[in-house]
């Protein structure tokens, strides 16, 4: 799945993407290292419905979900962020993880 970051605050500006593996991770680690991101507004998008179609899931036209966008804040630049995402074709539920 191919997910984007882009820091929002001055209006969108792309800062990473990055191509989750099978288990969802980041073959190449953490998607930005603890203190890479600076107090701001940012936006998660994760292209749900390409993933779904390369693995076969016979999707509607159009899918009822085709990307999910996570819009979240970082108040503490030095704070560890993990933003998992659970998807299903029909549902997603996000939530800051440890």
């Amino acid at each position: 799945m191919t997910v984007r970051l882009y820091a929002t605050g001055a209006g969108p500006r792309l800062i990473k993407q990055v191509v989750l593996n099978a288990d969802g991770r980041n073959p190449d680690g953490p998607l930005l290292a603890t203190g890479d991101l600076a107090a701001c507004t940012y936006r998660l998008v994760f292209d749900v419905a390409d993933d779904f179609r390369a693995r076969g899931v016979a999707l509607p036209q159009p899918p009822f979900l085709d990307c999910v966008t996570i819009d979240f804040g970082v108040a503490d630049a030095q704070a560890h962020r993990h933003v998992p995402l659970l998807v299903s074709p029909w549902s997603y539920a996000t939530y800051r993880g440890s």
